[in-house]
């Protein structure tokens, strides 16, 4: 953990929770909407994708260089009277992602089912109807993984707390 203190690996834990409610709200969201075809954007409801990505504005987390990748540019890298006294130290360091966050909740780009129902109110001229491209089995898989993502952050979040009580009873 390094610079990111005693508290970054809660911080690391808490984002991934976050992330994972949100995700299984979003999954929620979609198998609520498996029969809605007519929203008012127009047209069947479309299913909802969550993607993430790494959080690069929590705690600054510098490690050395590894595998030859390139390091990135450190903040305030420039004096005031224009000396650059931390490039040499960049040049080996990179920084770190502190967790996770959702980058974007976009539309499945999947067409519509469509599906023989004359008596719908929303068929077609020749009875079928554009029912939303939500396959409830691969929304239940969906919420399975963000389950199981969810216990790992949490039970990492109880290891960081032991081994935070665990380095107060040596200082005793």
């Amino acid at each position: 953990m390094g610079d990111m203190g005693i508290f970054g690996a809660f911080e690391i834990s808490a984002s991934g929770l976050a992330a994972q409610r949100l995700r299984m709200n979003v999954v929620a969201n979609n198998i609520a909407n498996a029969s809605t075809t007519r929203t008012p954007e127009g047209g069947p409801y479309k299913r909802q994708i969550v993607t993430f990505q790494a959080a690069l504005h929590g705690p600054v987390i510098a490690v050395p260089e590894q595998h030859g990748a390139p390091a990135p540019r450190l903040p305030m890298s420039t004096t005031a009277d224009g000396q650059r006294p931390l490039e040499m130290l960049q040049e080996r360091m990179q920084v770190l992602p502190a967790g996770v966050e959702v980058g974007q909740v976009s539309s499945d780009p999947t067409e519509p089912q469509m599906v023989y129902d004359p008596t719908h109110p929303d068929a077609d001229a020749k009875g079928y109807v554009k029912m939303p491209n939500v396959n409830p089995v691969v929304e239940m898989m969906e919420m399975m993984g963000a389950s199981r993502a969810y216990e790992a952050n949490i039970s990492a979040m109880s290891v960081s707390k032991d081994m935070a009580n665990k380095t107060l009873e040596i200082g005793r």
